[in-house]
């Protein structure tokens, strides 16, 4: 089992990415995961991703407040619990409109599949 506290969780810097904190939750430096990796956005009033893609596709969760997903031909907002699928290669702005903060929880395959961490070594003991 592999617990992440929120208030724990490691923070990364994705490039393109502005006026937000992003954690992984599950996956990377957040501990070993096997098929993906889970991460949290919070989004300031202000804060965007601008518009980019990868390889793998991503699933979006909006549970706090809404942002605004552009993927260049269809524009929506997304509110409390609703939720998005990107496909690989498709591209997505991500915007906060409102005056209050936005919390986006995103989780996705690995690009490669990840090393799995060196087995834990038992000890063993004997008596006579």
């Amino acid at each position: 089992m592999n617990v992440t506290r929120f208030d724990e969780a490691p923070e990364y810097r994705p490039p393109n990415h502005f006026g937000m904190r992003c954690v992984r939750l599950q996956g990377h430096e957040a501990g070993f995961s096997e098929t993906l990796w889970m991460g949290a956005s919070i989004i300031e009033p202000g804060g965007r991703v601008e518009q980019s893609s990868s390889p793998v596709e991503k699933h979006y969760v909006v549970i706090e407040g809404e942002i605004v997903l552009d993927n260049g031909q269809e524009t929506v907002t997304l509110g409390l619990f609703d939720s998005c699928r990107l496909a690989p290669g498709e591209p997505r702005a991500i915007r906060n409109v409102a005056a209050t903060r936005a919390i986006l929880l995103l989780a996705m395959p690995f690009a490669d599949k990840p090393v799995p961490p060196p087995p834990v070594s038992s000890r063993h003991s004997t008596t006579s």
